[in-house]
């Protein structure tokens, strides 16, 4: 347990967050995405473990170290549910809610369909698999700049 660090944060998690570079991006994903497999094709190569948190208390968790990339219009994606994409079931709601919170102000995430976020997954840094059990449970986070300290 370390101080001012949520404690979901695991050293390999912590590792891979202190590892990834600005526009280098992570998936979150819900237990039913096919994690170990796209985790394989990924830079770091190996799953990333949240088990037993949902993706919007690790979205909390992760955001309360890494800064989206404001470079970018999506720095946050989420999985598009079906063929609509103005649906939002409650597991990206929760997410929203905690990018909202960690960046002081109102960021909607963009959208992708199914498949080619399994594309577009395997191209990411890492994929960190939580507990979460609802479907379209599924995201990706561009990571951003830390700005440097003002005297």
């Amino acid at each position: 347990m370390l101080k001012l660090i949520h404690p979901a944060l695991g050293a390999d998690v912590l590792h891979a967050l202190r590892s990834m570079g600005h526009g280098d991006e992570l998936v979150i994903c819900d237990t039913n995405f096919p994690a170990d497999a796209v985790a394989a094709e990924t830079v770091l190569g190996q799953l990333l473990h949240m088990e037993n948190i949902t993706c919007g208390e690790a979205a909390k968790a992760i955001l309360s170290l890494m800064p989206l990339d404001t470079f970018v219009d999506d720095a946050a994606m989420r999985m598009q549910v079906g063929s609509n994409p103005k649906d939002i079931p409650p597991v990206q709601a929760e997410v929203q809610a905690a990018i909202d919170k960690a960046e002081g102000k109102s960021w909607p995430m963009g959208h992708i369909e199914r498949m080619a976020f399994y594309e577009r997954a395997k191209t990411a840094y890492c994929v960190i698999r939580t507990g979460e059990r609802r479907f379209y449970g599924c995201f990706i986070f561009k990571k951003g700049v830390v700005s440097p300290d003002v005297t």
